[in-house]
């Protein structure tokens, strides 16, 4: 069962095992972010906590992000990303965010970074007001999946540089898996160990993971499980 745990009285944290999702409160509006892997009643959860009217936006679209999808007539999404949704059984429509995108949820601006790579439209959210950062998967300290035919190396490198030319605007990354919260000095770790992959500088040692042979590049400070060469 998820647990919720405040983080103030605007932010919330909820913890569905090994991933989580966020509720973010402002003065007219709130948003979910991602629904999490085992919590179809997510909308309910969040409903419990506000009276606001609540929106939904994905981070991306693998399976552990929208399990409460369902309970939206519409959610914000990266159009890039459609094809991972409806390939998972993604039902419902959605308005498509990119780069620039700002959803104000009323004194609570929320900016849309474009960061592919895990998947083709994985989007980071800056809370701009408040400095954080809302990662997704691509910044934590978990093993990042970077295997199967959505995934692209080069890809995440760019986006982890992207990411830091946003790095005066948050103060504070929270992850989708992995310890919460993280700092910002987790992107330049992240670019080091995909660039000592992209250069094979690294040392890996084969895993099964859902029945798929992979290779686990472990870090002191994450992981990378990505295709064999």
């Amino acid at each position: 069962m998820a647990e919720t745990i405040k983080i103030n009285d605007d932010t919330y944290r909820i913890e569905d095992g090994h991933v989580r999702f966020y509720l973010f409160i402002g003065k007219e509006k709130a948003a979910l972010i991602d629904t999490g892997m085992n919590v179809p009643d997510a909308r309910a959860v969040a409903q419990s906590l506000t009276e606001l009217p609540i929106i939904l936006i994905n981070t991306h679209a693998d399976p552990d992000h929208i399990s409460g999808n369902a309970a939206f007539d519409e959610f914000y999404m990266s159009a890039k990303e459609e094809g991972n949704y409806r390939d998972h059984g993604g039902e419902g429509s959605f308005i498509s965010v990119h780069e620039g995108t700002v959803i104000d949820l009323g004194e609570r601006p929320l900016r849309i970074i474009d960061i592919p790579g895990h998947t083709p439209g994985s989007i980071a959210i800056i809370d701009e007001n408040n400095r954080i950062l809302i990662s997704g998967d691509s910044v934590q300290d978990g093993d990042i999946f970077m295997f199967g035919t959505r995934r692209n190396l080069d890809g995440y490198i760019e986006s982890l540089r992207h990411l830091q030319d946003f790095s005066g605007m948050f103060d504070v990354i929270y992850p989708m898996h992995g310890t919460f919260p993280q700092k910002p000095d987790q992107i330049g770790k992240l670019l080091e160990g995909a660039l000592l992959i992209k250069e094979g500088k690294a040392y890996s040692n084969p895993v099964n993971i859902f029945g798929n042979e992979v290779l686990l590049y472990k870090f002191p400070y994450a992981g990378f499980l990505c295709d064999p060469k």
